[in-house]
């Protein structure tokens, strides 16, 4: 049962980590779907996508819940029936969640690959980063920015949220493993901690309000 990594940021909020190498059917077992859920797998196409969602549902028994504590809003926004805080990931063969009974939550997990360097444009000012002269420094530096706007935008939930014009990611170092950023939108400040942390070519960034 490959459970990657489960990181307790705080007393109120753990992350827990799957890296993805069962099969489909060993990865159906002991797991209990909603008939709505059952329906949404049916109906990916991609393996890979169905052993990923299977995967988030064997996390989310590691912190303690089943399938039907789980349902999703209109801006599908996961949520918990118990009122605790969730937020959900899947790049490739890694999975991840981050639950908390007390702050908003999100997470990202992206692969880090040269495709950030072209697209760094829609999402950043790239102006900023002409100072890193190393390209691998470059797509770290890029995927962090990347995955923390991603992972507030799952907390923000808005219509309309621009990466570019509403998120902003204050710059870090890559030992500090942390930064902050704030969301400016209609007028609406809000301010997050974010941190960061990166295994097998791959990035992982959860944020928390406040």
């Amino acid at each position: 049962m490959p459970l990657y990594k489960i990181v307790k940021v705080n007393k109120d909020t753990k992350v827990y980590i799957w890296k993805v190498t069962e099969s489909e059917q060993e990865l159906s077992k002991g797991i209990d779907l909603t008939p709505h859920c059952q329906k949404r797998m049916r109906g990916m196409k991609s393996e890979m996508h169905r052993r990923g969602f299977l995967s988030i549902r064997h996390l989310m028994a590691e912190a303690g819940y089943v399938d039907a504590d789980l349902y999703y809003d209109e801006f599908g926004k996961p949520h918990l029936n118990d009122g605790n805080k969730i937020s959900i990931t899947h790049s490739n063969h890694f999975t991840g969640i981050i639950v908390s009974s007390k702050d908003d939550v999100g997470i990202d997990i992206e692969m880090q690959r040269e495709k950030i360097l072209r697209i760094a444009h829609k999402f950043t000012p790239i102006e900023e980063y002409r100072t890193i002269a190393n390209t691998d420094a470059l797509i770290r530096k890029l995927t962090i920015v990347w995955g923390s706007k991603e992972a507030l935008y799952k907390i923000y939930a808005q219509q309309g949220l621009s990466f570019m014009h509403h998120i902003d990611v204050k710059d870090f170092v890559f030992d500090s493993a942390a930064t902050t950023a704030e969301i400016l939108y209609q007028g609406d400040l809000s301010m997050y901690h974010i941190r960061f942390m990166e295994f097998e070519g791959f990035t992982c960034v959860y944020a928390l309000k406040g």
